[in-house]
């Protein structure tokens, strides 16, 4: 009999003991049981025979996480205050007999040619184990990834691509497809079981030369790697906001050097960390010589008259145009005229959103839904306004008022599927819509190619937010979204906002911000300093206190870290829970790290590099 440490998957606990009739490699997948019930686990390492009795490995299933895996599961692990085995969970195991069938038997359809100043690119990246390629929108960063993937696929080696899950366009399949056919696999959220079940088989044979996917592309069975490539590396998706609360761009450099592979990161508004940290080649200009201006209206968010007359004067040139609003639903929160009371979510301290095509108020925290209510709660009279234009709300107000413009709605709440994102997208570039209005989604990778007019609201919120990043985010995001206009004629950047001064000021150089960010960030914030955020929440108000008070005594022993604050979360409650934090500071992780386990009381959540505040 023989007896190993198992780490089960998914579960916050520590290895248990179990025992087994064979030989088992380190790194089996395995089944046991549990609480009466049998649960998926990984065989982490062999111990000697334990004082006490031990249930047995009930099967094992021929799949087996490799060295590699292992090593970068403890990583996570303890970089992240996670366990073994949730941080294993993120993984797809290998099969254990994984051999690769046609190991550099990929051809590719079409060769890519780079222009001179692409090519110095190419050769930069090659110098460099990590590497940023800061590109303008449209300056042909996806020709430098492609031809590096072609070197790869020459080498017999496989190239990981990963993007924002959103940026994962149909487009975007159909140019890798064009030159490299049968050698891609796309992998997402909405492929289905069976879809996923197919390119996992893509990839385990090694009929699968590249594979482009969201940060989870990170975890799949992928053998014989030759590079990383980390496009839109800036995107705040790349954070997993739950445990493990890793962060895909900076796992991705582990890997390549765990690999002792290049990773390439990309972006046309770099985040400043990536900016100082690695060596760059900066990529101006792009195929589309068109241009674009900008004007800056000094406005609450809404469609005002101008921006009524912009859009329709560009649908009457038979022009395309864009409105980009933060918020999706119909108007973001119902305040009451009469008394000012914000219409709350009973679970969580936040304002409930509209959603008036499912005639309902909706939490974009818990998920609690009800009727849109026609009293308020608090005075019992019917004045409940709303505040905050939405996607749906813009809509509408277009349909109302110009019945023969053709709008699209372009957030999450219509784009559910990836054949919904193809048939919108479609449709757009067929000229079959005059006005596409989204979130965010409208920044990310699509190639729009006849928008003349990019209406951009809401700005000043994301400037307002209590998050050191507030105004490399607002930027960055006016940037992105610039970006997609004026790729044939010129274009104009209608920008609503108090703040043109300081938008104008950067809107030719994202470069000038960058460097001028540094100045205002060095000594105090990322990339400079470590940041780290401890998150209690409980039922009860007074133990989720309690604990945040005790973990900020044990803390105050450290003279390494600093405690920038600790006490109630922007947002006080969510799902029925009071939240509480800590703040903390610290020229290197390991100060923090070490202060952390410690001092770690039960229900504290550890977040470190946070990219969310609120």
């Amino acid at each position: 009999m023989f007896f190993y440490n198992i780490q089960l998957l998914g579960r916050p606990l520590e290895p248990l003991v179990y025992s087994y009739s064979e030989l088992l490699g380190m790194g089996s997948e395995v089944s046991v049981e549990l609480h009466g019930r049998a649960v998926k686990a990984v065989v982490v390492d062999t111990v000697d025979t334990p004082a006490f009795v031990t249930s047995a490995v009930e099967s094992v299933s021929g799949f087996i996480f490799s060295p590699q895996q292992l090593k970068f599961a403890a990583f996570i692990s303890s970089y992240y205050f996670c366990s073994l085995g949730e941080a294993l969970a993120l993984f797809v195991p290998f099969t254990s007999d994984d051999e690769m069938s046609n190991t550099g038997q990929w051809t590719t359809e079409k060769s890519i040619a780079l222009s001179k100043l692409q090519a110095g690119a190419f050769e930069f990246l090659q110098q460099h184990p990590v590497s940023l390629l800061f590109g303008d929108t449209g300056s042909g960063k996806t020709e430098i990834y492609m031809k590096y993937f072609e070197q790869m696929l020459e080498c017999g080696k496989r190239s990981l691509f990963l993007m924002p899950e959103i940026s994962l366009t149909p487009q975007m399949q159909r140019r890798l497809e064009v030159h490299f056919g049968e050698a891609v696999v796309m992998w997402h959220s909405k492929l289905t079981k069976k879809q996923k079940q197919k390119a996992l088989e893509k990839i385990r044979s090694g009929e699968a030369g590249i594979i482009a996917g969201p940060r989870s592309a990170l975890f799949l069975p992928i053998e014989n790697l030759g590079i990383v490539v980390v496009d839109e590396e800036h995107d705040d998706s790349y954070k997993s906001s739950s445990r493990p609360r890793y962060h895909a761009r900076d796992m991705a450099i582990y890997f390549g050097k765990l690999l002792g592979i290049p990773v390439v990161l990309g972006s046309a508004t770099p985040s400043l960390t990536s900016y100082v940290k690695f060596p760059h080649f900066r990529l101006k200009g792009g195929h589309f010589q068109s241009g674009r201006t900008f004007e800056f209206e000094p406005h609450v968010e809404a469609i005002t008259p101008r921006i009524e007359a912009a859009i329709a004067q560009t649908a009457a040139q038979k022009e395309q145009a864009m409105l980009f609003i933060p918020t999706r639903a119909n108007f973001k929160y119902l305040i009451c005229n009469s008394c000012g009371y914000t219409y709350q979510c009973p679970y969580c301290s936040v304002g409930m959103s509209v959603h008036r095509f499912r005639r309902q108020v909706r939490c974009h925290y818990c998920g609690y839904a009800e009727p849109i209510p026609q009293h308020c709660p608090e005075c019992r009279s019917g004045e409940l306004v709303s505040s905050r234009l939405g996607t749906a709300e813009a809509v509408e107000y277009f349909n109302e008022h110009h019945p023969k413009l053709r709008v699209a709605q372009f957030d999450r709440d219509k784009i559910t599927t990836q054949k919904k994102l193809k048939a919108l997208l479609d449709a757009f570039n067929a000229n079959e819509i005059d006005l596409l209005v989204g979130t965010q989604m409208l920044s990310k990778g699509h190639d729009y190619h006849d928008v003349t007019l990019a209406v951009v609201l809401g700005l000043d919120n994301i400037l307002g937010l209590s998050d050191y990043r507030a105004r490399e985010r607002a930027l960055s995001l006016l940037l992105q979204i610039a970006g997609r206009s004026g790729r044939k004629k010129e274009a104009r950047v209608i920008v609503q906002t108090f703040n043109a001064a300081f938008f104008s000021a950067y809107t030719d150089s994202y470069e000038r911000f960058l460097e001028e960010e540094k100045r205002f960030r060095e000594g105090m914030y990322p990339p400079y300093k470590k940041l780290c955020r401890v998150l209690f929440a409980h039922k009860n108000w007074e133990k989720a206190e309690a604990m945040m008070r005790q973990m900020e005594q044990g803390l105050q022993q450290f003279d390494r870290i600093e405690i920038v604050g600790a006490g109630k979360a922007p947002i006080e409650k969510i799902a029925g829970k009071y939240r509480y934090q800590i703040l903390l500071r610290a020229d290197r992780s390991t100060d923090l790290i070490r202060a952390l386990k410690a001092t770690k009381v039960p229900l504290a959540e550890i977040d470190m590099d946070p990219v969310e505040f609120g």
